[in-house]
């Protein structure tokens, strides 16, 4: 059973990670079609609200209660909060961080996250980091550099700007404070349900954000390509890969999930090689296979009778 629950939480978090995955490639062509950055993201996370509201409802008729967050324990609604601010603020250091310096090395500082969740999870004892866990995670570490590291083009000059890089390391820790609380609070509430209102404040302070700023929220507005865009980063960049993403921690853990998270730059350059016809270097393959072996490894190293989830969570979510 517990191996089963492995596998299957470790292929839900790999279908989140490719999700979010494609939202690098994504953007680009959101773009060329009169998005900004800060209206993409608003855009994206209001869309994939209203997915996921079209799937509580459906797990209503199905019998699924609608959990009120205000009727939660204090604990459990305030760390829903600082869940959602969390995800707000990582994503605002990642658009400013972006803007400063080298994409890449802004990526670098964020995907330690994995390694923070490690050792938070087991200084507050809720995961062992075992010698397996060690290296799954050192190797999925380096195959992201060699992913990362390879896109970087020799012919170009590349910016390290420390606000940049500080930005980034920020946005790590916020992922980190997102996953850790994600994994024992609000665990009463359906994954989907906790997600709506985690997005919902993204929504609402994204929105707010580009107004303020004078971005361009009408970009979609009578441009059918730009709303396509825009639909499908709500639909698969947000709203299915983020409440997968919350099944996955419930089900496997923070320490597995973060982990397998980093299959998603490894999508994003695939996807980029394909779609936007960059170049997939040996160096990036040698890191995609450094990734898949952690996985494996991973799936290999779930002792017989683990339990993973908290208390009060089934280890696959059903109706």
């Amino acid at each position: 059973m517990a191996d089963r629950s492995v596998l299957s939480g470790s292929l839900i978090v790999i279908l989140a990670a490719s999700g979010f995955g494609i939202l690098g490639p994504l953007a680009r062509f959101a773009y060329d079609d009169g998005f900004d950055p800060l209206s993409f993201v608003a855009w994206r996370a209001t869309i994939g609200v209203l997915v996921i509201f079209l799937v509580v409802l459906a797990r209503r008729s199905r019998g699924v209660a609608i959990v009120n967050p205000l009727d939660l324990p204090r604990a459990d609604s305030v760390g829903l909060l600082v869940v959602g601010l969390a995800g707000l603020t990582l994503n605002v250091a990642m658009f400013y961080a972006f803007g400063l310096g080298s994409v890449a090395l802004v990526l670098l500082a964020f995907y330690t996250y994995p390694a923070m969740v490690a050792v938070v999870a087991s200084a507050l004892g809720h995961e062992q980091l075992d010698g397996a866990r060690i290296l799954a995670l050192l190797l999925a570490l380096a195959g992201m550099v060699l992913v990362v590291v390879g896109g970087l083009d020799p012919t170009a000059g590349v910016t390290i700007h420390p606000l940049g890089i500080a930005l980034g390391l920020l946005a790590a820790a916020f992922q980190t404070i997102f996953v850790t609380i994600s994994r024992t609070r609000f665990s009463t509430m359906p994954a989907e349900q906790a997600m709506s209102w985690l997005i919902l404040i993204s929504a609402v302070a994204c929105i707010l954000l580009t107004l303020a700023t004078g971005g361009n929220l009408g970009a979609p507005f009578g441009n059918p390509r730009a709303f396509g865009i825009a639909a499908i980063a709500g639909i698969v960049g947000a709203g299915i890969p983020s409440t997968l993403f919350l099944v996955g921690i419930r089900t496997i853990g923070g320490t597995r999930a973060g982990i397998l998270m980093l299959f998603e730059p490894l999508v994003g350059v695939t996807l980029a090689a394909l779609l936007l016809h960059e170049t997939l270097v040996p160096l990036q393959v040698a890191g995609g296979a450094a990734i898949l072996a952690a996985a494996l490894l991973l799936q290999r190293s779930a002792p017989p009778g683990e339990r993973i989830e908290p208390l009060g969570v089934p280890s696959i979510e059903h109706p």
